[in-house]
């Protein structure tokens, strides 16, 4: 299994970023997937979420009306895009496959629900 980020970097607050996840090693299409974030001295955050189909999201009540996750199953790809963004949402954003293999449908949003991470990306958010 490989998750590969990109996409992060400098935004000034009120900016937008998308971020992109790249996964091979595994059958995408049938995972649930998530975005989670790191920040400076903290510990890591479940950001939002996307059942294997797309058809159901979540969000962080941080994330929600700012992000916006979406994924092309074709492209075995995960996208998070980040609008109206803020100082505190600055740190490193990883992606992870849901460990709940047998269930596409299901959306953890504890760490220890996922099985598989990135290395992440990093996004600093700053006039």
């Amino acid at each position: 299994v490989q998750l590969m980020e990109s996409g992060g970097g400098l935004a000034q607050p009120g900016g937008s970023l998308r971020l992109a996840c790249t996964a091979s090693g595994f059958a995408f299409g049938s995972a649930a997937m998530s975005w989670a974030r790191q920040g400076p001295g903290q510990g890591p955050e479940w950001v939002s979420g996307i059942s294997s189909t797309g058809g159901a999201t979540y969000y962080s009540r941080s994330a929600k009306g700012r992000f916006t996750i979406s994924r092309d199953n074709a492209k075995n790809t995960l996208y998070l895009q980040m609008g109206d963004l803020k100082p505190e949402d600055t740190g490193r954003y990883f992606c992870a496959k849901s460990a709940r293999n047998d269930d596409g449908d299901f959306v953890g949003t504890q760490m220890g629900e996922y099985d598989f991470w990135g290395l992440g990306t990093q996004v600093a958010v700053s006039s």
